[in-house]
């Protein structure tokens, strides 16, 4: 059985792999809203909503499904939350209120933007083999901030963020495939309304969808099976759990089977954040020492568009400006036993 120290620390080593989930693909080196590869978002696991899954004929989703094994008993609980980034859109405005592709007060270039805020939908405690529906609202929003010329005094523009309403259910189902072996189903769905979706943008349609959506689910008093490497008597019921647009492993310290992580990245079980990272770089099958040198070489300019496309562009430029010559080295190799 764990101790209060070894369930903390596989917590911990959760929500850090759930983090590098949720942020993966945000935003790309160069890591500046005008670069190329970051004119069109890069995210995995999106939900979006029915109408616009229609309308792309089957190459977007409005469903994520995700089938797992767990051994339970009457005293079995299950814990499930469901993760996403909500997108917001961020403009500017000149003086006159009029939306313009940069604008540069005070030294700093403001651009636009879709930034994000991190959403959580979390089901009350279950039984293993109960069956739960539960719908869910993130209400609409709207911010200006107005931008002040220092020298004047005077307004030279604002930042408007708009972000849409999101709605969607999610639903749990159980089904006992033998004594002490229960399948479960758990299906995401966007019930967001959009209307005229076949003439509006992806983007646009990034805005009312989950975006990195992924599923943490938590057993007390049963295991979960990877479906990875399985028993053998397990094998049929393991080949008929079918997930879509998302793969569950098993996360935590190895051994552990209390923690399934369903992500829309292909991972194995027990995956770890290397040590030797300083933090996520955002980047799809990143290499530390690569992009880190990297941006290490950007430009003045570069770099003062990077600091200003938001808060997690800014939080890795500080970063890795800040790195040590012995953390810059840690990053050049390690040897590990395998």
């Amino acid at each position: 059985m764990n101790t209060a120290a070894s369930q903390s620390k596989s917590k911990s080593m959760v929500e850090k792999i759930a983090d590098a989930v949720l942020y993966e693909g945000y935003i790309l080196y160069p890591y500046r809203p005008s670069a190329v590869k970051n004119q069109q978002r890069w995210n995995f696991g999106v939900v979006c909503p029915e109408s616009y899954a229609i309308a792309q004929r089957g190459t977007e989703s409005s469903t994520m499904r995700t089938e797992c094994l767990l051994e339970a008993d009457s005293s079995t609980t299950l814990d499930v939350k469901v993760r996403f980034l909500h997108l917001l859109q961020r403009e500017v405005t000149d003086q006159h209120f009029q939306p313009v592709p940069w604008l540069e007060v005070n030294g700093k270039l403001l651009q636009p933007w879709q930034e994000a805020v991190e959403r959580e939908v979390v089901l009350p405690r279950i039984k293993a083999c109960e069956s739960v529906s539960l719908k869910f609202v993130f209400p609409a929003s709207r911010s200006t901030e107005s931008v002040t010329d220092a020298e004047s005094g005077e307004i030279a523009g604002m930042i408007v963020r708009t972000q849409p309403t999101l709605a969607g259910t999610v639903e749990i189902s159980a089904a006992v495939v033998d004594e002490g072996l229960v399948k479960l189903s758990i299906t995401i769905r966007n019930l967001t309304e959009f209307e005229n979706a076949v003439a509006r943008s992806r983007d646009d349609a990034l805005l009312h969808s989950f975006v990195s959506t992924h599923t943490i689910l938590e057993a007390q008093h049963g295991a979960f099976v990877s479906l990875l490497d399985f028993p053998d008597n397990y094998k049929a019921a393991a080949s008929e759990c079918v997930s879509t647009g998302t793969y569950p492993v098993l996360v935590g310290e190895e051994g552990d089977r209390n923690c399934m992580l369903s992500s829309p990245i292909i991972l194995y079980d027990y995956p770890q954040i290397a040590s030797e990272s300083a933090g996520d770089l955002f980047d799809g099958t990143e290499i530390d020492e690569i992009l880190t040198l990297r941006i290490m070489s950007l430009t003045d300019d570069e770099k003062r568009e990077m600091r200003s496309a938001d808060d997690l562009a800014r939080r890795l430029l500080e970063r890795t400006e800040s790195l040590s010559a012995d953390e810059l080295m840690n990053l050049h190799g390690v040897m590990k036993k395998t």
